[in-house]
């Protein structure tokens, strides 16, 4: 019998524009959760939920389940706050006290951990009252500094040249180069929290 093995995957920023397909089921029976493939068809990021729907707590991995980002919800007076920690809750590595980013219900990204003087707004796109186009993005997440589109996530087409549109939970995610990947599958992964798909 053949043996499965994992492919080495990559994590950090690509240098040159990458799409995924962001699949929001998780492969685990009964489980809730998404599963992002690459170019190749290959998994490269997962979420296992076994829990409810809109958990508390998320885990984003790689393929080979190491966890990426530690992903906690948190009800606030003035509205619910997602926080993003790196690495797992149950590791020693998991500092509850220096989130990596905190992410607000009206898509205000605050970078908590990083050197650099970022700033990223998750835009949600609104539908319009006859329904969505084909090609109209769902969220954009946006570089404040620059006003620069550096991932759009928007619902998957099929490639037959018939324009189908997929399921509602099939999505298409473009990534531009030199921005690390996980940090935006961990915004996807609110994204998909805050719209009650995960």
């Amino acid at each position: 019998m053949a043996k499965v093995r994992p492919l080495p995957v990559s994590v950090e920023a690509a240098s040159k524009r990458e799409s995924f397909t962001v699949w929001m089921k998780s492969l685990v029976m009964q489980g809730n959760g998404c599963t992002v493939f690459n170019e190749n068809g290959e998994i490269v990021y997962r979420i296992d939920n076994y829990d409810n729907k809109g958990s508390n707590e998320v885990y984003l991995m790689d393929l080979r389940g190491n966890v990426l980002f530690t992903i906690l919800r948190r009800v606030r007076v003035f509205g619910r706050l997602w926080r993003g920690y790196k690495g797992d809750n149950n590791g020693s590595n998991l500092n509850k006290e220096k989130p990596s980013f905190e992410v607000t219900k009206k898509g205000e990204i605050t970078l908590l951990s990083n050197n650099e003087a970022s700033c990223y707004k998750l835009k949600l796109e609104a539908a319009s009252a006859t329904g969505r186009t084909k090609s109209a993005a769902l969220f954009k997440i946006i570089e404040c500094r620059r006003g620069v589109v550096v991932a759009e996530g928007m619902r998957k087409q099929s490639r037959s040249g018939s324009g189908v549109l997929l399921g509602d939970d099939v999505l298409t995610l473009s990534v531009e180069p030199h921005v690390d990947r996980s940090f935006i599958m961990a915004l996807v992964t609110v994204y998909g929290l805050m719209n009650h798909l995960l």
